[in-house]
């Protein structure tokens, strides 16, 4: 679908990719995430992607609980777009991963395409030090873990979600995932206009390389047509801004954050969420492209409004 130019900057601000210390600018607590999603906001974001962590630890947190506090902080001071996690970390059950999105009826939640192996664990041959006990290990149980999104999963968080008037940010990371939403398209159980945010370089899924981003863009037009769905990309770690910049220029969205990427360059850690964004619309606004606002996005997406939300 046409944006007339006008591009969807989302940031993810924290997730279950990486662990707390690995960079010392990763938002963990309540008021770290609100500030961290109003930061990226102004600087230019028209939608937030939130995950949740155990202040204590930074531990992945997906009870509604761990929720709450950030997100009024957040609606009460922006008119930012808030998409909540459906997929919160591998070792949680399903039940678990859909229960925010369930209870808090965002305008948009996230909904993982397929299973797939994501191999975290070649993160340990570059950190050796962890300041909490479940850090290491998390990432070493990813040679064996399997993201579990099997098809009746899929169904159950559409079907759980279906009278909320939520969008869904339709996360693929991999050729098959588009073939995996056009089946519920068929059936029925979801509409466009689809949010498709094609996900480039994590171990197991997809590649970063520009044939792999021109293929997942040929294969949902070839599935869906240009009129049914807006397309977005995210590329994991170094993959982030040169995938942003290929995908503005064939008409796409774009996704940055610090669940995606560290870092703001080679060698140089990101100091916060707000600081991808700059630099993404620099670079979107340097190829003669206008980012979307909140309600601009809103429109684009088809989204129910901020007023129709459970928080």
């Amino acid at each position: 679908m046409a944006n007339k130019d006008r591009v969807i900057i989302t940031c993810a601000v924290t997730g279950s990719i990486h662990t707390p210390t690995m960079s010392p600018h990763l938002p963990i607590t309540p008021t770290e995430i609100a500030d961290a999603a109003i930061g990226a906001a102004e600087a230019g974001a028209a939608i937030v992607h939130l995950h949740a962590r155990d202040p204590r630890d930074g531990r992945p947190d997906q009870s509604p609980e761990a929720f709450a506090p950030f997100l009024k902080v957040i609606k009460q001071r922006t008119s930012v777009v808030v998409n909540i996690t459906t997929g919160g970390a591998p070792t949680m059950s399903i039940e678990e991963r859909v229960r925010p999105a369930a209870t808090f009826k965002p305008e948009v939640a996230s909904l993982n395409m397929g299973s797939m192996n994501f191999g975290l664990y070649p993160m340990l041959a570059r950190y050796k030090d962890f300041k909490y006990d479940w850090e290491k290990p998390y990432l070493e149980g990813s040679r064996d873990r399997i993201f579990k999104n099997t098809f009746g999963d899929i169904e159950y968080i559409l079907t759980t979600c279906a009278e909320n008037g939520t969008r869904f940010e339709i996360e693929c990371y991999d050729i098959g995932h588009l073939y995996t939403l056009a089946h519920f398209a068929d059936r029925g159980i979801v509409k466009p206009p689809f949010f498709v945010q094609s996900v480039f370089g994590i171990l197991g899924g997809i590649g970063g390389h520009p044939e792999d981003v021109m293929q997942m863009r040929r294969t949902a037009d070839r599935l869906f047509g240009r009129a049914n769905y807006h397309w977005s990309v995210l590329g994991a770690g170094r993959n982030q801004m040169p995938i942003a910049a290929m995908a503005a220029a064939m008409g796409g969205n774009v996704r940055v954050g610090l669940e995606d990427s560290l870092w703001l360059g080679p060698g140089k850690l990101a100091e916060s969420n707000a600081a991808q964004v700059r630099q993404v619309r620099q670079l979107l606004e340097g190829l003669g492209l206008t980012v979307a606002t909140a309600d601009e996005a809103r429109e684009i997406l088809s989204l129910k409004g901020a007023d129709q939300v459970g928080f």
